[in-house]
């Protein structure tokens, strides 16, 4: 029998309905936790519950991480699931990608993201880090993304929400950890899962703006960046990780080799490298100036033609791990 079934630790999970939240609940529940799974789409989350392995407790409620009433009701049934006793630890894995010039994207979709991402976090854990405290231990674990290190063009918005939640949950483990609570920061590099296909689909919208040529290659791009990515399992055995040791890391980068990339990332001047992003991003003036690219949807034959000395290897490869993600749009 594995520990967890040992001890029989509870943990609730966001964004659970797709994605690594998903995988990450199946796969707790094959090692014997008891899984709370969460989302706002009840149709998946009873798939997900007739998914769950012969023996595995896997429940599931409704939560929506931008409504205190939704918040509410879900710590309700917890609260029934676990005969009051709460969470012995909280996956915060719930948000979605906003992509697009920063200037273009506008305050309403800007606070949206921020909403899901960065508020919607701080209101779950507000609502069930208490009775951590009161038992004198738990665990916080924050999914972020390698992409709350670095910064790429036209994810400002979603970069700047995993920046926000590295800070905060620096914080938290100072604040917590008297309580007995460890507060750990997942960060995941590039992973096969929905979110990118989700997040790009809205950036048709800017085509007709100056970004207009380097949004139409933005396609090509995509590819580039999702060649070195791995299954969404990498992520669940980090989070499974940072649940069960005895005195877990801060951080864990998943897959490994992603550290490699942060590291290389450190020791390159930053001149260097703005320079290198800027040309695989077609952001330069001559790629900009390209009007027979504009107005051509996304992986068009223009993007397609694209020369290859625009897309270098070693760069797409740190690219690749900034396109991370939660899964599907608040799921």
């Amino acid at each position: 029998m594995s520990n967890a079934a040992k001890t029989a630790k509870t943990v609730l999970i966001t964004g659970a309905t797709a994605g690594i939240g998903r995988e990450t609940a199946l796969h707790l529940a094959q090692a014997g936790y008891h899984v709370i799974a969460t989302g706002r789409r009840a149709g998946e989350l009873d798939k997900l519950r007739a998914e769950a392995p012969a023996g595995a407790r896997l429940d599931t409620t409704l939560l929506d991480v931008t409504s205190a009433d939704s918040i509410a009701a879900a710590l309700v049934e917890v609260d029934r699931l676990t005969s009051g006793r709460g969470v012995d630890a909280l996956v915060n894995n719930a948000g979605f990608g906003l992509i697009g010039p920063l200037t273009e994207i506008s305050d309403a979709d800007l606070r949206r993201q921020y909403e899901t991402n960065v508020f919607g976090l701080m209101a779950v854990t507000r609502a069930f880090v208490p009775q951590m405290r009161e038992r004198g231990n738990g665990r916080v674990v924050n999914v972020s993304s390698m992409g709350g290190k670095m910064t790429f063009p036209f994810m400002g918005a979603y970069n700047s929400t995993k920046y926000a939640i590295e800070s905060m949950s620096d914080a938290l483990r100072f604040e917590l950890r008297p309580f007995g609570i460890h507060v750990v920061v997942i960060e995941p590099g590039a992973i096969h899962t929905n979110f990118a296909e989700t997040s790009m689909a809205p950036v048709n919208q800017y085509e007709h703006t100056v970004y207009g040529p380097a949004i139409a290659r933005a396609k090509t791009l995509e590819k580039r960046m999702m060649s070195t990515a791995v299954g969404p399992k990498v992520v669940a055995r980090a989070i499974q990780k940072a649940i069960s040791r005895r005195s877990p890391a801060a951080r864990y980068v998943a897959p490994w080799f992603g550290n490699l990339v942060l590291a290389m990332m450190a020791v390159t001047p930053t001149r260097v490298l703005d320079a290198v992003i800027r040309r695989i991003s077609f952001l330069t003036p001559k790629a900009l100036r390209a009007d027979q690219v504009r107005g051509q949807g996304i992986g068009s034959g223009a993007a397609a033609s694209a020369p290859r000395d625009l897309l270098p290897r070693t760069p797409a490869i740190i690219a690749s791990n900034v396109s991370s993600g939660t899964g599907l749009s608040r799921n």
